[in-house]
């Protein structure tokens, strides 16, 4: 990769873009290396940047965030001084039950806006939030609650799947008889389509406690100083806690959405996520919003409410200028409109461009969306830890070019390597592990809750100076980042290095197959051998077998017999979680025969045992 600006060049300007209480004097301290920090002696406010100075610079009137809920069928404007007034006076009720500056508070909610108020009257404060997807398990929730040892809880009655209305008192019920730790306090809000049981002195009602609380003005906080933990589990299915630092967050932020997604103040920005995850963190209650931007908050799925046009009729409604999915979504809409004739009936004319990220983005479900949206389709990387975007297509920049199979180019601030077993530099188009090289840029971890050792021994020790993505590819001639799979789902065939994620690639790209996951399966022979099962468009006409039997063909034709695929079972649904990611490492498990932990992110357990019972019965 080419030179590096140093880091005084790269993040100064961007730096200027941000409203501090003290200025920094320094923009990096490196002297407790492999941990560093930025902008070390600045002080300022998340939400102050959020709202505070765009109302004051004249957006008051501007819309921060649009809410849109076909589950309910209701749709809200919320302007900044709307949002500022909100958050304030939220924020004054929790400095009412002794939340200050460091302590934690729990966030167990669904896509409304009040969540989004809770975060943000969290960021006032000083508070650290931690977001629980809404609806997560008890023990799961119970293990986050006595990591992080929060003051407060905010929850709600219920949440709305497609499916019915998930009630989360009962859950949240739970996990405080669970955990050892138990906050004094929680705060429900009552949603109208469930109303929870509250329980006295411990319980207090949402409405009430913003209706009457006085509103609070911005706390001065380090730069440095944390502003969320989000869990994420590791391989071990303990849940690590990502911190998010306050100053290098905005700045990155910031710059992300102007130059990777060229969303200046006043467009509208729609990431289709939930604030459960990372994406739902940077991109609807932070980034737009630093941005002087409009978010759109849609609580509802991409087919099923009510149908696969609702995508289309929310970029229609709202005049959405760039979205941002996952492309397991787009691949949902393809196959319940392959020939996309829904978006037919819907003016697109406002959006510019689609981003994807969260798993692969295969070439057939890009040229797919390419061919009826007629927009740039831009795959980008980046992971949890991260916090943004490290791999893209810039679409600030205007100078880009769509590689299929590629993520795009390194993003300025980060220095991308692909490295052997060793930690030595590979040549260009060799797959290998892909590593980060130190310093991370600002808004990337600092480091794990209350686990500096943790977080060296997890990130920064197999490949020194490096942070270790966990994840495999390779670079080509023209700097393009391939990321085929995790480091785990590259399979090694009798001493063939083979990548799942490209054997995936050549299936998707059979014009009967809708969605597919390739995983390597032990043989006494080969040591492992590839297993795919796949997913077929409604309609096809074709018979299962005969598409199995042309996949394996096109494999082989494409890749090689070295591949060696020949089982591909076709099943109506495959196992993922609840953000959209194939649970390819539990598949293996069930395949090889192996004991496996349902995980706590799953979207549907019961995938698990059609999927077991499919692959028992062919063998």
């Amino acid at each position: 990769m080419s030179d590096q600006p140093s880091h005084d060049d790269l993040w100064t300007d961007a730096a200027r873009a941000i409203d501090w209480f003290t200025p920094y004097s320094s923009i990096l301290d490196d002297s407790r290396q492999p941990l560093y920090r930025w902008f070390p002696d600045a002080t300022c406010n998340t939400s102050y940047n959020c709202l505070d100075r765009h109302v004051a610079n004249g957006r008051g009137e501007q819309t921060a965030i649009i809410y849109d809920s076909p589950v309910t069928d209701t749709v809200q404007h919320i302007s900044y001084r709307e949002l500022l007034d909100r958050v304030s006076r939220m924020a004054g009720a929790l400095d009412k039950l002794g939340i200050s500056k460091g302590d934690r508070v729990v966030i167990y909610m669904p896509m409304v806006p009040e969540a989004a108020v809770a975060m943000q009257a969290c960021a006032r404060l000083g508070a650290v939030h931690s977001v629980v997807f809404g609806g997560f398990a008890a023990n799961e929730l119970a293990s986050r609650i006595d990591d992080c040892a929060p003051k407060l809880i905010v929850s709600a009655s219920c949440g709305i799947e497609p499916s019915g209305l998930v009630p989360y008192k009962p859950l949240l019920d739970q996990a405080l008889e669970l955990s050892q730790h138990k906050p004094k306090h929680t705060i429900i809000l009552q949603r109208q389509q469930l109303t929870a049981e509250l329980l006295p002195g411990r319980d207090l009602d949402w409405t009430e406690m913003e209706t009457f609380a006085e509103p609070v003005n911005a706390t001065a906080v380090a730069s440095t100083d944390p502003l969320y933990i989000i869990y994420t589990s590791g391989t071990t299915g303990q849940p690590k806690g990502v911190v998010r630092d306050n100053g290098g967050h905005l700045v990155a932020l910031n710059w992300s959405m102007g130059n990777i997604y060229d969303i200046n103040p006043g467009d509208v920005f729609w990431a289709a996520s939930d604030i459960g995850w990372v994406v739902g963190h940077s991109y609807i209650v932070y980034g737009p919003l630093i941005r002087g931007a409009t978010a759109v908050m849609f609580e509802g799925k991409p087919v099923g409410t009510p149908d696969a046009a609702t995508y289309w009729r929310l970029i229609e409604r709202h005049k959405v200028k760039a979205m941002f999915t996952a492309p397991t979504a787009i691949r949902a809409i393809k196959r319940e409109d392959p020939d996309g004739k829904l978006l037919k009936d819907y003016d697109l004319t406002s959006l510019e461009t689609l981003f994807l990220a969260g798993e692969r983005a295969d070439p057939d479900t890009i040229q797919w969306a390419e061919n009826h949206l007629q927009r740039p389709i831009i795959d980008h990387w980046w992971q949890t830890e991260l916090g943004w975007p490290a791999v893209a297509n810039c679409a600030g920049t205007g100078l880009f070019t769509v590689k299929y199979g590629s993520s795009g180019k390194a993003v300025r601030g980060f220095q991308i390597e692909v490295l052997d077993e060793s930690g030595q530099p590979l040549p260009r188009d060799t797959l290998g592990a892909l590593a980060l090289k130190l310093p991370l840029p600002p808004g990337t971890l600092p480091t794990l809750w209350n686990n500096d050792e943790g977080f060296v021994e997890k990130y920064l020790t197999e490949f020194p100076e490096y942070y270790s993505t966990g994840d495999a590819g390779f670079i080509d001639g023209e700097d393009y980042v391939h990321i085929m799979s995790r480091t785990d789902d590259v399979i090694n065939v009798a001493g063939h290095r083979l990548s799942t994620g490209q054997m995936e690639e050549v299936i998707t790209d059979h014009p009967d197959v809708a969605e597919c996951a390739v995983f390597g399966i032990n043989d006494e022979l080969k040591g492992q051998v590839p297993l795919a099962l796949l997913i077929l468009n409604q309609g096809t006409a074709k018979k299962a077998t005969q598409i199995e039997s042309e996949v394996i063909a096109s494999v082989r034709e494409v890749i090689g017999p070295v591949a060696a695929l020949k089982r591909v079972y076709t099943v109506n649904r495959l196992p993922k979680t609840r953000s959209g990611k194939i649970l390819r490492a539990t598949l293996q498990k069930i395949a090889n025969g192996e004991p496996y932990k349902t995980p706590a992110t799953i979207d549907d357990p019961v995938i698990l045992d059609e999927i077991q019972s499919e692959i028992e019965v062919r063998g």
